[in-house]
């Protein structure tokens, strides 16, 4: 039997995949920093699927949580990853706290890399496997009032895409979802559920979950889900930044 191994895994979207491959018969590794959550979603699927699902609570804003999530698998094979986790800070650059900054790149950029390097390794040496990592259309352009997050999905779409090419041949695929506001808990966290971006019509997460399970599975490099995302992605990839920076500002006030 496979693995998924999933960040974020509390609520959401990684929820969502969670419930996905346990559908499709994966043992599953969930990590996210709510362990009681955890412990929670881990009795549902194995009751539900009969399946395993080992539970690691960590905070992946740590530095050294990559590493030493890696070290806690190293007996375990890992099939799929979904890197997930992320979060955002709101806000004009020069008043937020430094700390969660750090942090927001750290967890969006820094563990996100360093998981895709741990475990593509080995499944280069194993000739397959799948990766997955959440991006948004965010990456499409800069975004005032969220400069550190939009520059962070920024990195992890053009990073994603980098090593999709370099990784052709090997039997190991990446996938970058980026979906736009979808109905999650990421809102709240970053301060923005009151904004006019989370009011103009939120995708479901199970929706969001499924079109990226299908991108990956069929090796899809970049998928962006909903006919509206699609739309608004290409127009915000053409206009000119004079045009965009301010309409973008303008929706996250």
């Amino acid at each position: 039997m496979k693995t998924a191994l999933i960040t974020g895994a509390s609520g959401g979207l990684g929820l969502e995949f969670a419930k996905i491959f346990a559908k499709e018969n994966y043992n599953l590794v969930l990590i996210a920093r709510s362990e009681e959550k955890l412990k929670d979603i881990k009795k549902e699927l194995e009751e539900k699927f009969k399946i395993e699902v080992l539970v690691i609570s960590k905070d992946l804003s740590q530095v050294n949580s990559a590493q030493e999530i890696h070290n806690l698998l190293k007996d375990n094979e890992i099939n799929v990853l979904i890197n997930n986790a992320g979060f955002a800070t709101h806000g004009r650059f020069e008043e937020i706290p430094l700390k969660n900054e750090v942090d927001e790149l750290i967890l969006n950029i820094v563990t996100l890399t360093l998981l895709t390097k741990l475990f593509s390794k080995e499944m280069v040496k194993k000739g397959e496997g799948k990766i997955l990592n959440v991006s948004s259309t965010a990456a499409f352009q800069p975004g005032p009032l969220m400069a550190v997050y939009y520059a962070s999905k920024s990195y992890v779409l053009s990073f994603s895409e980098a090593i999709s090419e370099e990784l052709k041949g090997t039997g190991v695929s990446v996938t970058a979802l980026c979906p736009g506001a979808t109905n999650t808990g990421f809102a709240k966290r970053g301060g923005v559920e009151n904004t006019m971006l989370f009011s103009l019509g939120l995708m479901s997460p199970k929706k969001v979950a499924m079109v990226g399970y299908k991108a990956l599975m069929s090796g899809k490099r970049v998928v962006v889900p909903g006919v509206k995302n699609n739309v608004t992605s290409f127009f915000l990839k053409h206009a000119p930044h004079a045009l965009i920076l301010p309409a973008v500002e303008k929706i996250q006030t």
